[in-house]
């Protein structure tokens, strides 16, 4: 009486076998002809061949480990800078001896200092991603971007490059100067100028056609000028006007930098939300992650750059709550991005989940705005 349910099921699991075994062999065809040809070619053809695939396997496995690893990843670094301990702000005179001014001694800047670090975490102490060849070249000529793999960290460098190109800006147009009539600072000029190079460029390139200089040797440049930058400040030969409208107008951009960014979170959060499946959403998760990053170390920096302007307006609680909203983002690190509905039960929305904290730090720092108006 069973016969019947029971051959019908082993028929359709006779042909999910088949099914599998014929996907199977046309996943392994392209591998099997190419193994057939290698094999009929001569010594010399086949050295050729094979030390090509060796180098193929050689980038591969290094691509595979600098996407996956990464090296000294730590959402508490603002805490080793131990700028509570300063007491002094950025360009203030704290010593000088001899009544000369190659004995003076200036604190520098930890907005500066932080730049440059995050700068050198990003193309020194892990590879950047997205000038690698391989990232270029994608899966099989499918963007990285478009795919689940290997482009999360390429967008949390992104995140944080983002955040250090800002604050170069800030600090050649404004922090690095007495006003707007005196001179930029050379070494903040080549600096802001390195940073906001091309993202993606390689050794080659196709437009235009040649060989060319890559991205990383110019953020790495940028590091050195920032330095010296900060290094020329510790001695007083370079300028920070820690004012109170500086530290406004530098706070301004950054809660309208990380708004933009709320922005594209809710357009993808809204309109792609298909769980685990989008693939673009954790490109965008991790973006705006390496800003918060970035920004919350920048704002270390900057609470101790300007020490006296948070004294003056009592800031110090409000400053302590926006790096509570910061702690609180950062850490928020899914295995898998998932964009779920909204008002979905089963899937969760890290997007969202993200662009809540996002606009939380931006409402701080509003706020910390606003006191700085008075």
């Amino acid at each position: 009486m069973l016969d019947p349910i029971v051959n019908f099921f082993v028929r359709l699991f006779q042909w999910i076998g088949r099914g599998i075994g014929l996907l199977i062999g046309v996943i392994l065809w392209p591998f099997m002809w190419a193994g057939r040809w290698y094999t009929q070619r001569g010594w010399i053809l086949k050295a050729v061949v094979g030390l090509a695939l060796l180098v193929l396997i050689g980038l591969y496995a290094n691509f595979f480990y600098a996407t996956q690893w990464w090296n000294k990843f730590n959402p508490n670094y603002p805490d080793t800078y131990t700028f509570e301990k300063r007491n002094v702000s950025a360009g203030e005179q704290v010593s000088a001896g001899a009544g000369t001014d190659t004995a003076k001694t200036c604190g520098n800047s930890g907005i500066a200092q932080v730049a440059a670090d995050l700068t050198d975490f990003n193309v020194n102490q892990n590879a950047w991603i997205s000038s690698m060849i391989l990232y270029k070249l994608g899966l099989f000529g499918i963007d990285w971007d478009n795919t689940p793999w290997m482009d999360n960290k390429a967008s949390f460098q992104r995140g944080i490059n983002q955040a250090v190109r800002r604050t170069a800006t800030e600090l050649a147009d404004n922090l690095g100067r007495v006003r707007t009539t005196s001179q930029i600072d050379a070494d903040l000029q080549d600096a802001r100028g390195n940073l906001q190079f091309d993202e993606y460029t390689w050794y080659f390139g196709v437009s235009p056609f040649g060989p060319k200089t890559p991205t990383p040797s110019y953020y790495r440049d940028a590091v050195r000028k920032l330095r010296s930058f900060n290094a020329r400040l510790a001695t007083c030969q370079a300028t920070f006007d820690a004012r109170a409208d500086n530290l406004k107008q530098y706070i301004d951009r950054i809660a309208s930098d990380i708004g933009s960014t709320s922005a594209i979170l809710k357009e993808r959060a809204e309109n792609h939300n298909n769980g685990w499946f989008d693939t673009r959403a954790d490109d965008r998760y991790w973006f705006a992650y390496g800003q918060l990053y970035a920004y919350y170390g920048l704002m270390k920096g900057a609470q101790a750059d300007f020490e006296d302007v948070i004294k003056e307006k009592h800031l110090q609680s409000l400053w302590d709550t926006m790096d509570a909203q910061f702690v609180s983002a950062l850490r928020i690190q899914p295995f898998i991005i998932a964009n779920g509905r909204e008002d979905g039960w089963l899937l969760p929305t890290h997007l969202t989940t993200m662009g809540f904290y996002v606009l939380r730090v931006r409402s701080n720092m509003v706020e910390i705005s606003n006191v700085l108006t008075q």
